[in-house]
């Protein structure tokens, strides 16, 4: 296990200043007291598709106001999610710039419960206000294919990290999902790319990155890269979309920090096995319909197909497994939080349902042994380190940070 590095820790900062009761292994306590920083939830796209006023208790989804305040939840950073379809019709750019106005609009409509965030500090002070931090990050770079111009823009309106790709190749990177492999890892454009969100100071996410891509980011990068929603494939042989061993522990080695993700399709064997069968009757129903992939049948066989083989759930303990694993791999140091909240369908845990179970959370890791030290770099620490070394790197090159003035 690596020794830990100071900058940015702020949970253990906390903890030496007094803020945090060390005496205490309450996880309800401990999930108000300490900063809790989930780095992908899909509430952006989720109300693209069907609005809700997510001040507000709604009743479906799973993050509102009233569950994160609950749940501890001090930063939720809002996928700016594109799918692969939206790239090849040539809506990206267009479908990112709807989305961080929706964004906008949820911080405008209810300023005392959101903030925006557009850089590491903002989210301490934030927390310190009783308002909740919304960063952004970018799920899919096809918005920022068309040129660095378009990374600048993204930049300029809060983007602080990339996902380079999603469940297809696009004009940067090879995907994970994709068995044809474009590029062999990233493309010509994808590693210029790499070194100007570098110097821009936009943290480079390698989830949903071919392995190939994936190992070319880790030597191109001169800053740390996260995985902000990824978990082990240790625990899913075959599942690419997760990270092999030598992935994660040459992720911690650099610097990086390896988010877990909740969706059970992520943690078990299981539930890849579900999905891929699941998949395959979805597919030969449509053939034998002649249907769209929009169409309304394909849902309705789809929640039949669930009435008719329950899901196998993952549990909390599977997720705790995760987290063991990736500290054994990558260090305490390493590893921290990328739920998948609102991006994974009912497919989530027991246990972690929603934005309001992030003391669950706490209290399995208590019970595994973590120290609150350590509790609190996996839940914000870590990723604070590698956000303020990306600033700093950035800063270096004429590009200081640019915080929020809301």
């Amino acid at each position: 296990m690596r020794k830990a590095q100071q900058t940015g820790i702020l949970a253990a900062s906390l903890v030496l200043a007094g803020c945090v009761d060390t005496s205490s292994r309450d996880p309800a306590a401990l999930a108000r007291q300490m900063l809790i920083v989930d780095t992908h939830i899909d509430v952006p796209y989720r109300l693209h598709k069907e609005w809700q006023d997510v001040s507000r208790a709604t009743p479906s989804g799973d993050f509102d106001h009233p569950r994160a305040a609950a749940g501890g939840l001090d930063a939720a950073f809002m996928s700016i999610y594109i799918p692969a379809r939206v790239d090849a019709g040539g809506g990206a750019e267009a479908l990112a710039d709807e989305l961080i106005d929706l964004v906008e609009g949820i911080v405008r409509e209810a300023p005392d419960k959101f903030a925006l965030a557009t850089c590491a500090d903002d989210l301490e002070r934030i927390k310190a206000s009783g308002r909740i931090a919304l960063p952004l990050g970018m799920e899919n770079g096809a918005p920022v294919a068309g040129g660095f111009d378009k990374l600048r823009r993204f930049h300029e309106r809060g983007v602080r990290y990339i996902t380079l790709t999603h469940s297809k190749a696009n004009a940067i990177a090879d995907s994970s999902y994709d068995r044809f492999k474009r590029w062999q890892g990233l493309s010509p454009y994808g590693k210029d790319l790499v070194a100007e969100m570098n110097r821009l100071g936009v943290m480079v996410d390698v989830s949903h990155l071919s392995d190939q891509a994936f190992w070319q980011v880790l030597e191109l990068s001169q800053t740390p890269v996260i995985a902000s929603h990824s978990s082990l494939r240790h625990f899913t042989p075959g599942f690419e979309r997760n990270l092999s061993d030598a992935m994660a522990a040459a992720l911690g080695e650099r610097g990086g920090v390896v988010q877990i993700s909740f969706g059970s399709v992520f943690l078990t064997s299981a539930a890849v096995a579900y999905r891929t069968e699941q998949n395959k009757a979805l597919l030969a129903f449509a053939f034998r319909n002649h249907l769209g992939e929009d169409d309304p049948q394909l849902k309705t066989f789809a929640d039949r197909y669930r009435s008719d083989h329950p899901y196998p759930y993952a549990t909390l303990d599977d997720v705790l497994d995760h987290f063991d694993r990736a500290v054994a791999l990558a260090g305490v140091d390493a590893v921290g939080i990328g739920s998948d909240f609102d991006g994974v369908g009912d497919s989530l845990p027991e246990g972690l349902k929603d934005v309001a179970d992030y003391p669950n959370l706490i209290r399995g890791l208590l019970g595994r042994g973590y120290s609150q030290e350590d509790i609190g770099k996996l839940l914000s620490g870590n990723l604070l380190r590698v956000w303020r070394q990306v600033e700093a790197f950035a800063a270096k090159a004429g590009n200081p940070p640019r915080c929020s003035t809301s």
